[in-house]
């Protein structure tokens, strides 16, 4: 027999999440795209973003029909968050406060999924690219990353909106995702946590 399970969270009743999720708001629009291998996921945290911040939506599917309504949001410039050799950092953008503010695309997948959405959608390749400031270091102990400033997507949502409105906070986004992390933890026991920790760890 299956759990009972919040409809809001998606996670277990017994590990609802939704009082540790706030209820912010960005001058910046977040649009979520993610692939429906992603909605799943134990952590899922692009539905984290998605509930914490009043001024985004999550999306779900590999080719979206409506994009282009989507992104003309009046008052906005569309921008993706994706790497590449053209892409702009945002700190660019956060010194002009007197421009439009950004719709900001975010696809949500593995880094081949995400490829794909961009391949099944090529309207989202036409967009001007935005990258993060580079270094950053993901929150999530378990495992390793696979590239170096590989982030989740909340922790990238996070990192972009607080380039983009400083001195503005969005770290209370971060709550459910650390209690996620926590729950799994303690869920492995310490013991094999640390041992897989130590074995995680980069060499110099």
């Amino acid at each position: 027999m299956s759990r009972a399970r919040c409809e809001r969270c998606l996670r277990p009743e017994s590990h609802c999440l939704c009082t540790l999720i706030p209820q912010l708001h960005s001058r910046t629009r977040v649009l979520l795209l993610q692939h429906p291998s992603e909605v799943n996921h134990a952590l899922n945290t692009a539905r984290l973003a998605a509930l914490g911040l009043s001024n985004a939506e999550l999306r779900v599917g590999e080719v979206f029909e409506e994009l282009a309504e989507w992104l003309q949001q009046p008052g906005y410039q569309a921008k993706l968050l994706f790497p590449g050799e053209d892409a702009q950092p945002l700190s660019a953008y956060a010194a002009a406060p007197a421009d439009l503010p950004l719709l900001l695309v975010v696809p949500d997948g593995t880094w081949r999924k995400a490829r794909k959405l961009l391949y099944l959608n090529p309207l989202l390749a036409t967009l001007p690219r935005v990258t993060l400031r580079p270094g950053a270091v993901s929150r999530y102990r378990l495992r390793k990353a696979p590239e170096p400033g590989a982030l989740s997507t909340l922790e990238a949502v996070v990192q972009a909106l607080e380039s983009l409105e400083a001195p503005l906070s969005f770290a209370a986004l971060l709550r459910p995702f650390e209690a996620l992390i926590e729950g799994q933890i303690r869920a492995m026991g310490e013991e094999t946590f640390l041992r897989n920790h130590e074995r995680n760890r980069p060499t110099s």
